[in-house]
């Protein structure tokens, strides 16, 4: 009698430890982008974020979501694809939004301007909306003409997680060039971290393709690196604090 009531409960903590890992999985990717929104809203400053963040993980979650149609992975990870769409689509419109308060340049840059010039740097929400759109469908006829390649589904497999590796590598370039990581939330890059080290030790235990956990590997990495650069710039600091915030400010004022 007590062993079959100590089996339930093995079998209850299980189940909910399951559902934990399941909830982490889905939604632990988009917990870190709470603290960058709270942020951007409070100060009324997206300098310091890089939408080209958004754009990484827009790219990387509609190519994972047109492998599946080729090589069959759990339901979960297409969840957080789409969770992770539409919280991007979210920090897009909020940043263009507080750009476009602050911009001096009143003239209107859109995406039928085909002005590679201005990339992802355009004036309204619905213009990235064009885009995205843009890419899924010319992505979606590729796919659908190669799905019988296993060569090209494993390749689309590779760029979908590699792409998602490459998560860091504008926030990263944009500490770079502005000598600072001051508008950054750190808290989100300490999320960034502990989340990409728990998915990639998820897929490990799970099995997932090949491509999930190497490219794992390389976010983590990343990450390390942007918290290497957050230790680099308060220690030896490049230029005068609050330069950023003061110019949006000022810009703002005008």
């Amino acid at each position: 009698m007590e062993d079959e009531v100590f089996d339930q409960i093995v079998a209850v903590i299980n189940s909910l430890v399951s559902w934990v890992a399941a909830g982490a999985m889905v939604f632990g990717g988009v917990v870190p982008y709470i603290p960058q929104y709270r942020d951007i809203r409070r100060t009324q400053n997206a300098e310091g974020f890089s939408t080209y963040v958004c754009l990484v993980l827009l790219v990387a979650n509609i190519l994972r979501i047109l492998f599946r149609f080729g090589r069959y992975f759990e339901t979960l990870l297409l969840l957080q694809s789409i969770v992770m769409i539409t919280t991007m689509l979210i920090m897009l419109n909020l940043c263009t939004n507080v750009r476009m308060a602050t911009e001096l340049n009143t003239k209107r840059r859109t995406f039928i301007d085909f002005d590679w010039n201005h990339f992802w740097s355009w004036s309204h929400f619905v213009d990235y909306l064009q885009c995205v759109l843009a890419f899924t469908l010319v992505a979606a006829y590729i796919t659908y003409l190669l799905l019988d390649s296993a060569v090209f589904v494993e390749t689309l497999g590779f760029l979908a997680v590699f792409t998602e590796a490459m998560l860091g590598t504008p926030q990263l370039h944009c500490n770079y060039q502005n000598k600072s990581t001051e508008g950054m939330s750190i808290k989100m890059v300490l999320m960034w971290t502990s989340g990409d080290t728990f998915k990639t030790v998820y897929f490990l235990f799970t099995q997932a393709p090949v491509q999930f956990w190497t490219c794992g590997l390389l976010q983590v990495f990343v990450d390390l690196s942007i918290l290497f650069q957050v230790y680099y710039y308060s220690r030896y600091p490049q230029k005068p604090v609050s330069h950023t915030v003061s110019l949006a400010s000022s810009a703002k004022a005008l």
